[in-house]
């Protein structure tokens, strides 16, 4: 299956998130959603995106967004979340933390690549 994942962008788990804000600010990166006072933010820079999270993660991860592109715009055609669940646990890779097949609609699911790295995949559609 060659996988429509949607948008991509790397999560960041940051102890200051005001420092680090000013930190991808002089990269160019700019505030494009989330909120200073809930501790985390998702910064953009053309079409790279980086989200900031105080408190909220264990780890660094990669999160892809399947249904948005990288404005989050909804995309005509993209692969649902459950749909991707299936084809990777028929591949043998199964989530730590699934989403219900028989659901429909928001959902997400966490997975391990070799090194220990966490990857979500996070549909908001």
């Amino acid at each position: 299956m060659n996988m429509k994942l949607g948008a991509f962008s790397i999560s960041l788990n940051v102890k200051d998130i005001r420092a680090s804000k000013e930190f991808y600010e002089k990269f160019g990166f700019s505030v494009f959603a989330g909120n200073l006072d809930k501790n985390y933010l998702i910064m953009k820079n053309e079409d790279s995106l980086i989200g900031l999270f105080q408190g909220m993660l264990e780890r660094n991860m990669l999160t892809f967004n399947p249904g948005w592109d990288s404005n989050a715009r909804a995309l005509d055609s993209f692969d649902d979340v459950r749909a991707i669940q299936m084809s990777l646990k028929e591949d043998g890779i199964f989530p730590q933390q699934e989403v219900d097949e028989g659901s429909s609609g928001p959902a997400g699911f966490i997975v391990v690549d070799p090194d220990g790295n966490p990857i979500l995949i996070d549909q908001h559609l």
